[in-house]
């Protein structure tokens, strides 16, 4: 059946197939929460000045098929500004799926209607996880771009949970765990699970919020609460999430006045929690919350027959994510880039080919640049003030003296 294709520009709009959407979503297997309409609608109230959002939809018949949500901007790459396309709820988006139940014709004829409505140098899809041994319908897009990329972003530790979990982990997590519970029990803390509704979860966030803005988070400007866009983000999604069941959160507080000093926040559906986002207050870093925290995680799932907990996105590399020592597989997630064939996108795409073929001799040269400066310098022989000279050194005598050692490049 032929696919009909169609535009909006919000979808938000009280005309917005929402039972369509919703039919789609589920169809699709590796649909995530950061894929919801009430994830998505907060996104888009989320826009800053200078974004726009088009909405590519997809029918076949009644039967909604296709739905990509694009937010276009300008972003500048080398000083110079190049029109980008990102899927909307970037970057806070943890993993996302393709909606579409399309073959790989009617995806070129999507590609090619977004090129004609939206000219633009670059259109980067983040966070997309497939399922093991699928083919993606992104790939089709490949062919059909200047220069075309599917990286890695990261590899999120997953975490089955079984009957195993009944009894206490083993090796090191054991002791550390038991380290923390001591620490935790000196403090007069608790641990306390916590199912939000719309009505209770805003002032929850806002709790939470208060520990992340005194953490490291907040230091840095980092957290998911970073500013007053970020939080008004926040409020809508979580609200909406809770509204409909969604959204678990896991405090560890200090029973004298119930204060919050370190909480996990996350999403469950299908099964899933996905760990999204945790905070502690600075003064209780030693108290390694964090792992007593995920435990409770697992405990939760136990008794509610959850399977599976997911650190919902970690960094590619020297990840800290504490579920790495309870984890029993991994998850990919990827990030593709198209680059189209305006001049524009050929430039961009052709400067993204030599910067990675750069990039490697660069971090090199950086590589043994660092290594010799850090390198002792050789002694000095001394002089004598006045006597004879002393003889010249030979090859030698300079042997494991004053030698200046190799330098291996990493």
């Amino acid at each position: 059946m032929t696919v009909r294709f169609e535009w909006r520009t919000s979808l938000c709009a009280a005309d917005f197939p929402a039972a369509a959407y919703e039919a789609l979503r589920l169809q699709v297997m590796d649909h995530t929460p950061f894929n919801t309409l009430a994830w998505m609608s907060a996104s888009e109230h989320a826009l800053r000045a200078g974004e726009r959002l088009h909405v590519l939809l997809g029918w076949q018949g009644h039967q909604l098929v296709l739905c990509l949500p694009l937010v276009a901007s300008v972003e500048r790459f080398g000083g110079l500004p190049f029109r980008v396309l990102h899927h909307l709820g970037y970057p806070l988006a943890d993993r996302l799926a393709l909606l579409a139940s399309l073959d790989a014709e009617d995806m070129g004829k999507a590609l090619t209607q977004i090129r004609r409505r939206l000219p633009h140098a670059l259109l980067q899809l983040n966070e997309f996880c497939e399922p093991p041994g699928a083919a993606s319908a992104l790939s089709e897009w490949m062919g059909h771009s200047s220069t075309a990329e599917r990286r890695l972003s990261c590899r999120v530790p997953v975490h089955l949970i079984s009957d195993a979990d009944h009894q206490e982990v083993s090796g090191d997590p054991r002791y550390k765990l038991r380290r923390a519970r001591k620490r935790i029990a000196a403090c007069g803390a608790q641990v306390r699970r916590i199912t939000p509704d719309a009505t209770t979860m805003g002032p929850l966030l806002k709790v939470i919020g208060e520990v992340e803005a005194v953490s490291w988070k907040g230091d840095e400007g980092v957290g998911i609460f970073a500013d007053e866009r970020h939080r008004q983000w926040m409020d809508r999604a979580f609200t909406a999430l809770a509204a409909q069941g969604l959204v678990r959160v896991v405090v560890l507080e200090l029973e004298l006045d119930e204060r919050c000093i370190s909480y996990r926040l996350g999403l469950l559906e299908q099964g899933r929690l996905y760990d999204y986002n945790l905070a502690f207050l600075p003064q209780h870093a030693d108290l390694g919350s964090g792992r007593v925290l995920l435990e409770e995680w697992i405990r939760w799932g136990l008794d509610d027959h959850w399977h599976w907990i997911d650190a919902s996105r970690v960094s590619l590399e020297n990840s800290s994510h504490q579920l790495h020592e309870r984890m029993t597989g991994q998850l990919e997630h990827w990030r593709w880039s198209f680059y189209s064939w305006r001049p524009s996108g050929l430039a961009l795409g052709l400067a993204q080919r030599v910067w990675y073929r750069i990039k490697p001799i660069l971090q090199q040269w950086r590589a043994r640049r660092a290594t010799a400066s850090s390198a002792p310098a050789p002694a000095a022989t001394p002089v004598p003030v006045s006597g004879p000279k002393p003889p010249a050194a030979t090859d030698k005598h300079l042997e494991g003296k004053h030698a200046t050692p190799s330098h291996s490049q990493r």
